[in-house]
């Protein structure tokens, strides 16, 4: 995974931070209105029919609050939220040992769901459907199936990659809920909440200044006031105004899109390697020395959203925008440009 700095991927202290910034209630929760309200219905009816939530599955890229959201979920039911990730549980015996520890209601968190193995997926089916799981016992001709009941939960998956999800998996979550990239506005409010809790001042060219910086996601925006912070107490006067913000920007080399240096050199890789494509990702992996998976992850959600590349059959192209961001001449063949523009998924 890359070490970029607007990388939504976090680790070590970071985490740390995440947890303190982090809504603890719908009414704290900025953005994904629309999504917040389906969710504030939805608990409110478990509450009075005194049933666990339906299982929900939350997809969208990396740092969009899909944790957040199933810690809400936990606390406006008023259960405990179990967390754990697709890798991590290995067998199913893993598996039985986290579903047998939950109490009625309770919410099973599986982050990066897609990545769970078969074995593991197809023993989670009769604990969604039936809250039962079928546990072996004995060996060889003395084995025997035992059905083991489990108390109602809630299962809420989280996933960056949808199209990896099996069929049968998906069809048996009750609400599915795809996270959209934030609003400048709402990452304005986001930074100000933020910067209240780091007891930081910050004026309102400063949060305007990060938010646009932040590639629509709120990790990335609270990233940012961090290192924003560090560079406001050792080269200002310790108040985040816009100056600062664009000179931190400037110094870690986000411009004023969001980009970082990796995605003008993804950017840079389709159009003066390649013309501007397509160019198929195995290619573009080798060529960045990144693996596939991150480029699809982490690069490539962002770049699309905002219309630098687009995706062909025959491969990756950058568009018109992309062009024009880096300053690159828009190249022709045979006096015509387009099917470099040509945004067909």
């Amino acid at each position: 995974m890359s070490d970029r700095f607007v990388s939504s991927m976090s680790a070590g202290d970071d985490d740390r931070f995440d947890r303190l910034f982090r809504p603890e209630s719908f009414d704290d929760y900025v953005g994904q209105r629309k999504h917040t309200d389906n969710l504030r219905v939805f608990v409110e009816a478990a509450r009075r029919r005194g049933e666990p939530l339906d299982h929900m599955l939350f997809c969208g890229p990396p740092g969009l609050g899909k944790t957040t959201l199933a810690l809400i979920l936990a606390r406006e039911m008023g259960v405990t939220l179990h967390a754990t990730s697709g890798p991590a549980i290995e067998h199913k015996g893993a598996l039985a040992g986290l579903l047998t520890k939950l109490e009625p209601g309770d919410v099973l968190f599986i982050d990066e769901i897609h990545r769970l193995n078969m074995v593991v997926e197809e023993s989670l089916y009769p604990a969604i459907e039936g809250f039962e799981i079928d546990i072996m016992t004995g060996e060889g001709a003395y084995s025997a199936s035992i059905k083991l009941p489990l108390k109602p939960f809630c299962l809420v998956g989280a996933t960056t990659r949808t199209g990896l999800l099996t069929s049968p998996l998906l069809s048996r979550f009750g609400y599915v809920m795809r996270l959209d990239y934030y609003s400048v506005e709402d990452l304005i409010l986001i930074v100000e909440r933020s910067a209240k809790m780091l007891g930081v001042a910050v004026d309102p060219g400063g949060a305007v200044e990060i938010a646009r910086r932040s590639r629509g996601t709120p990790r990335i925006a609270n990233r940012l006031l961090r290192r924003v912070r560090d560079f406001a107490d050792v080269l200002g006067t310790g108040r985040v105004d816009e100056a600062i913000a664009r000179t931190t920007a400037e110094r870690l080399e986000i411009d004023d899109t969001g980009l970082d240096t990796m995605d003008r050199r993804f950017l840079r890789v389709i159009i003066e390697d390649y013309g501007g494509g397509p160019v198929g990702i195995e290619t573009l992996a080798a060529a960045l020395s990144e693996a596939r998976d991150t480029l699809e992850d982490v690069y490539e959600p962002y770049l699309l959203q905002q219309g630098f590349i687009g995706r062909t059959p025959r491969g990756r192209i950058a568009t018109k925008k992309a062009f024009a961001h880096l300053g690159a001449p828009i190249p022709t063949r045979g006096g015509s440009q387009a099917e470099f523009f040509d945004d067909e998924p």
